[in-house]
């Protein structure tokens, strides 16, 4: 009994930090919706928020539910608070300095980049 111990700690561990969010894509984003209105986003481990341009601040909880990786194009669920699930994709292979924050139905919400604002198009010509 005493040998299983370690494996189903671990497997408890393991559970639990999957919940939080992803490294890749914790800390600061500028955004940009199909609008071209600006945000900022701000991912935590376990929450995010997003800022307008006017200053107004939504805050969200959130759980990671879900890793894709194919040819190095990176995909990652999320669950809102709200109940709204999310992906988040980093459509260009090994760079994670840009990304698209999308619904479950794959209706982009906002174009993400690290250091500047970026619109569709942009993120869809690198793509290609």
């Amino acid at each position: 009994m005493k040998k299983y111990i370690p494996s189903f700690l671990f497997i408890i561990v393991l559970l639990l930090a999957s919940c939080s969010g992803s490294t890749v894509y914790q800390g600061n984003w500028k955004a940009t919706d199909a609008e071209n209105n600006k945000f900022e986003i701000d991912f935590e481990p376990k929450s995010l928020k997003i800022t307008d341009s006017a200053g107004n601040v939504s805050g969200y909880q959130y759980t990671q539910n879900s890793v894709h990786i194919e040819n190095a194009v990176k995909k990652y669920g999320i669950q809102l608070s709200d109940g709204r699930n999310c992906f988040i994709l980093f459509p260009l292979a090994s760079d994670t300095t840009k990304a698209i924050i999308m619904l479950e139905n794959s209706q982009p919400l906002y174009v993400l980049s690290r250091t500047d604002y970026i619109d569709y198009e942009e993120i869809y010509k690198l793509a290609n």
